[in-house]
């Protein structure tokens, strides 16, 4: 895995842990309608596993995570690059949004490559 500054290794948890709590607030108010709320499950576990593996990565942390969840994980954080990389094209330039999904792009991509570098490690 690359080298990662503090300053974006902190940028990067705060991220994830900013986003991690805005979906489970559309969670509860999903829920509260009784809408479908599978994809959004599906995303926040995707996001905590996330975490953990940068977590893991940079301080240590162990994670209860298998490598079917992480390898999971990994495909639905992918998935989810084009929906970003198109909010930040249309956002304006210098503006708080733009540089919020600057950070949360970044986190993203940190995260696949941490799941990379276990998964090709664990097969070892």
């Amino acid at each position: 895995m690359e080298n990662v500054s503090q300053e974006d290794q902190l940028q990067s948890i705060k991220a994830f842990q900013s986003t991690i709590r805005k979906s489970e607030n559309a969670l509860v108010n999903m829920t509260q309608k009784r809408n479908n709320t599978t994809l959004l499950q599906k995303r926040l576990q995707a996001l905590y596993i996330g975490l953990a593996l940068l977590e893991k990565v940079w301080n240590q942390k162990s994670h209860p995570y298998t490598e079917e969840d992480i390898a999971e994980a990994r495909l639905v954080l992918i998935g989810l690059f084009p929906s970003l990389e198109n909010m930040y094209a249309k956002s304006k330039e210098g503006s708080p949004q733009k540089t919020l999904l600057e950070r949360r792009i970044k986190a993203f991509h940190l995260a696949v490559q941490a799941m990379d570098t276990y998964l090709l490690s664990s097969g070892d």
